[in-house]
This record gives C-alpha cells, structure tokens and sequence, in this order.
C-alpha cells in the first residue's frame, strides 16, 4: 500500500469516515489524534470526502486557545435504505438515511390473497415511501426485505412461509427484485428482528441470545458470538416445525412445507383454540383472550399460562442446544411478555436447569425494520463511498 498513494488515500478516507460515523462530529485536530494520521493527512482525506459529498461542515468548535475549529459529520443524506416487513396481518416501509434515522415510514394492513397482489403492495408502498421521503432516482442505494421463512436462492423463491398464499413460488424473488431494485435482500423476518434487538433494543451487548417472534407464525432468530446464525440452508430458527403432539386438540404432524406441529401449538390461532377448550366463549382474537386474562378471568388465565408453558418447551428445546444467554419475546403473542414471562419461567425451571433469562422485546413491530436498516446500512455505505469517490474523480478529469 506504500507504492500505491492512491489506495494510501482511500484508505486514510475510509478511517475518517468510519471515525465521524461512529463517534459523531468531530474537528479535523480531533480527528488526528483519534486516528493518529497528520493533520495534513486528515485535511486531504476530508477536502476528498467533502467532493464526494460523503461529509460535510456543521459549524465550528473551540478547542483550546485561538480560533475555533470546523466541525466535521459524516454526511447521513449521502445515501439511504430501504426497509420492508412483509406480515401476514401487516406490511410495513421505511426509508432511512445513513445515520440510521429513519426519514419515511409507510404501514398498511395486508389484505392480499396471492402473491402477485402481495408484491404489486410492496412496490406501491415503497414508492410511496421513498415519495415521502423526497427521494430520487439512485439515492436509495440498499434494500433488505424481512419475511417470513426462508429465501431459496436456487429456485429464487421464500420457502417455509406457509401464512403467505403462494409465496414459495419459484420466481418470487426475481419478482421482488424487479419492483425493489437490484441488490435486494431478503431475510427471514426473526433474524432481523433478532438484529434490530441487538442494535438498538433488549439485546444491546449480547452476543449470544435468541429471538423468539410469536405472532401469526412461530420463528426464531439466533445471534452466537456476535453474528446472526443461519445454519446450512438458512433455516435455523425454523422452530415451528418442532414436534408437539397434541391428540386432544386435533393438532398432530403437519406435510412438509405445511405449518409444523409447535406452530399449531402456540401461534395465533392457537390461543384461540385453548380458550374454546377452556370454556372462553366470545372471543374474536388472542388480544381479546389477553385483555380478558388482565381483567382477572380465570378461564382466560388458564388459557395465557398454557401458552406460556407451551412457549417454555420451545425455549427448553433451543437452550439445549445452543445455551443462549437470554431468549428476547415478542411479535404480536409475544407482546404480552407481561403476562407471559413470569409463567414461562416458571415452566423453564421446571423442565431444564439450563433456563436463560426470558425478557419482553424493547422494539415492539419496529424490531424487523430496526434490523432491516442495519443490515442494509453496511451495504449501503459501501456503495455510496465508491461511487462518491468514482463521482468525485470524474469531476476532476
């Protein structure tokens, strides 16, 4: 890198950049003792980046006797991301820039019933998204989808999302591609969750916990040693399909690709279910079970106290094996950590020594967009520091 002054200079830019973005503003004096380049070399590597239009000045600073210093940022509006939550009940959108900050949001109920429907709503709500936002062509510069289940990437289609009506079919990606852009990804919603948690909610600093999302479906998220764990084929997590017989209930092993057997057992519609087993007459949804069991009805509260032991031997099932730190609880079931940890802890005792601590989820349904910017964000940095150095370079030949 010696003998080459121009890669020299890149990479003295990129250890600015990263700097501004990870400490905040900063003076060019500051900026050399945080580095420990020169402040000649500090004053190339910003008048470069400033031409990219990758930083800019916000202000000045006094940092000791004389003159004040000009303050330095990183240039959040440089480039930005966009994020989708495709869910059975909701489809949610947002735009953020690269701070982090989101700019835009768009939320819809999902009323589609095919998978074409399903991705002409996305396109609208991301263009209407990125409207808001005030955007133009080429400034957003990352996309990353969470959706329930798993992205085939040999048949370009979403496997294991049985509460999405034709969304495995093969194609589906290339689909989304060509309303989103190129550079899409999509990832199973829990594992952006789990990272949303990590980033900016009840996970902060740990690096081995898993996420368990309850809601229409039944998935987990898995973070050991600091990283996002997909297993060979993506499907790590997948703890629907653990086995949970249940003869009385009528619920016994699902056809592969179906709803597995733990799905049936404690998602949505199972609530629903044990509160017609218990006698609970009236009720149209799980919230009205969880509302009723606040009240104080007993019949309710047996029903949120089998849930939570059902919840527990999926949590029992996945500490085994992977010892997680802590298990963070959420989706739509899982937002009644109130009423469902402290049983669910009771029962992890009971049938492991093993038990990590349960905890409500701090991010509530912005957990997947959370984890869909930040995923998006390292990408998108890249991206936009190439092309504002190629942009910068042109200008100057």
């Amino acid at each position: 890198m010696a003998g080459n002054p121009a890669r020299m200079r890149e990479w003295n830019q990129r250890l600015v950049l990263d700097l501004l973005r990870s400490t905040g503003p900063a003076t060019r004096p500051r900026i050399a003792r945080d580095t420990g380049l020169s402040k000649p070399t500090v004053g190339q590597a910003l008048l470069g980046l400033e031409e990219a239009g990758l930083v800019r000045t916000v202000g000045r600073r006094a940092e000791g006797p004389g003159r004040a210093a000009v303050l330095y940022e990183a240039n959040p509006a440089a480039g930005h991301v966009l994020a989708v939550d495709i869910g059975r009940e909701r489809l949610r959108v947002a735009v953020a820039d690269l701070a982090g900050d989101v700019v835009s949001r768009v939320d819809e109920r999902n009323r589609c019933r095919s998978a074409s429907a399903l991705v002409r709503m996305v396109r609208e709500l991301a263009e209407r998204a990125v409207a808001v936002a005030g955007l133009g062509a080429g400034q957003v510069v990352a996309t990353v989808v969470g959706s329930p289940g798993v992205a085939d990437r040999r048949n370009r289609a979403v496997q294991l999302a049985p509460n999405l009506p034709g969304w495995g079919r093969k194609g589906l990606l290339d689909e989304l591609a060509a309303v989103l852009g190129p550079g899409l990804v999509v990832e199973n919603d829990a594992n952006l969750a789990a990272v949303g948690e990590r980033e900016r909610g009840a996970a902060r600093g740990v690096d081995d916990f898993a996420y368990l999302a309850v809601g229409t479906g039944l998935g987990l998220g898995l973070v050991l040693g600091g990283e996002l764990f997909r297993g060979a084929h993506g499907a790590a997590g997948e703890v629907g399909y653990l086995p949970f017989p249940d003869v009385a209930s009528g619920q016994g092993a699902s056809a592969p690709g179906e709803r597995g057997q733990m799905e049936d057992a404690v998602a949505a519609r199972s609530v629903l279910v044990l509160a017609e087993r218990h006698g609970l007459t009236g009720v149209r949804s799980p919230r009205d079970v969880f509302a009723l069991a606040r009240q104080g009805d007993d019949r309710a509260g047996r029903v949120v106290r089998e849930e939570a032991e059902r919840l527990a031997s999926v949590v029992a099932s996945v500490v085994a094996v992977v010892d997680p730190e802590l298990v963070v609880l959420g989706g739509g079931i899982g937002a009644n950590a109130d009423l469902l940890v402290e049983p669910m802890t009771e029962s992890l005792r009971r049938m492991t020594p093993l038990a990590p601590r349960v905890v409500p989820g701090e991010l509530a349904e912005d957990a997947v967009l959370v984890g869909a910017v930040a995923t998006g964000l390292a990408a998108a940095r890249d991206v936009v520091f190439e092309r504002g150095l190629r942009t910068a370079r042109t200008r100057l030949t």
